[in-house]
């Protein structure tokens, strides 16, 4: 008896489950249904179920700027009067390889391998080594573009140390300079959400993705919104010491900063096309939101402020696509710019890759699923 009362009770609860879960699909795909889009075939071309092989090389981005737009040059002009501030900055970079690869996309699916082959990237030391992890994945669907930022850095050098030096003069001391870091490294995630309006006539994946061919010219505006966190440290300070005395950001130092930001974005973007098979396709969007940032100094109080966040996403890419054959370069940059705790100074990190591809699409006979 006991036995079929388990067996009664089992089977309601399965029945109760597969409602619950058919009213819960039922209830995502009314929620989502938005998000859906039938493409115009007058413009858009669709090759999703195709599989795309492609070739290609590219090269991963991060950089760290420090920026001071209070600095004073003090010189006096001609007719008497003080020169104006001037904007002075320290630019991070990283020595990145540039990467081949080969990859394959088939319906939602895509894969990408790329190594780094030492016939290409000769490194000499003079930038010093980067150590990277790099999880950088831009997503296009029809009506939304997802940009995922997981990036671990070490290992930079000061690509305008000569530069900084002529600005500043005696100041800087001798050219036996800091200009490699390998002691500085940058952790960066963030996470970029944007809706395209124009999705029937507009595809991010014709350029993107090559599982799409765009035939005429058409664009679209965008509205999102961004989340991102930054930290970048040294075992000493980030502004070299040749500078730390000039008055550069109001003679300050860190060794540490963390950033904490929250944006809005709107933009456009738009393909053009050349007898229809020759395309150009430019997107720019601009984001406006707050930032919160924690500069830890040695053996002093930490610098903490909230600020205004300004950022802006680019992306270009232009070549030739058609039913079956993709050839084309692909840019993508973000810059993030943040107000410090320091008067009229900011930081700013850029992420982004760039791309040249081969592609080739195969038609199926049967589906794989």
């Amino acid at each position: 008896m006991m036995l079929r009362w388990l067996t009664l009770l089992s089977v309601c609860l399965l029945f109760c489950v597969a409602v619950s879960a058919q009213q819960k699909t039922s209830l995502f795909k009314k929620a989502t249904r938005w998000l859906e889009t039938e493409n115009d075939s007058n413009y858009i071309e669709e090759h999703t179920k195709d599989i795309t092989f492609r070739i290609f090389g590219s090269r991963k981005y991060n950089n760290y700027d420090i920026v001071d737009n209070g600095i004073v040059d003090g010189s006096i002009t001609d007719n008497g009067l003080v020169n104006s501030k001037n904007s002075k900055e320290v630019l991070y970079r990283p020595n990145t390889p540039f990467n081949v690869g080969v990859g394959v996309n088939y319906r939602f699916i895509a894969v990408n391998i790329a190594f780094n082959l030492p016939a290409i990237n000769k490194n000499t030391g003079e930038y010093g080594k980067t150590k990277m992890l790099d999880l950088q994945t831009h997503i296009y669907t029809r009506k939304l573009v997802v940009d995922f930022y997981g990036q671990i850095y070490e290992g930079y050098y000061i690509a305008n140390t000569r530069r900084l030096i002529n600005s500043f003069g005696s100041n800087a001391g001798s050219n036996n300079v800091e200009m490699i870091r390998p002691d500085a490294k940058n952790v960066n995630l963030g996470l970029n959400v944007q809706y395209v309006f124009n999705a029937k006539r507009f595809s991010y994946r014709a350029a993107y993705l090559q599982n799409d061919y765009q035939k005429r010219s058409a664009g679209s505006f965008l509205v999102g919104g961004e989340v991102f966190g930054v930290r970048m440290k040294g075992d000493s300070g980030l502004i070299p010491s040749y500078i730390q005395k000039t008055g550069f950001f109001n003679g300050e130092n860190f060794y540490r900063t963390r950033i904490f930001s929250g944006a809005a974005n709107a933009g456009y973007a738009h393909t053009f096309v050349y007898k229809q098979h020759w395309f150009t396709t430019l997107s720019i969007s601009g984001s406006l939101g707050v930032n919160y940032t924690v500069m830890n100094r040695i053996n002093q109080v930490d610098l903490k402020k909230a600020g205004i966040q300004l950022n802006n996403n680019i992306r270009i890419s232009l070549g030739y696509n058609s039913s079956r054959y993709f050839a084309g370069i692909h840019y993508v940059y973000l810059t993030t710019r943040s107000q410090s705790p320091v008067p009229d100074t900011y930081q700013t990190v850029g992420a982004g890759n760039f791309r040249i591809s081969l592609a080739r699409r195969f038609t199926l006979k049967k589906q794989l699923f």
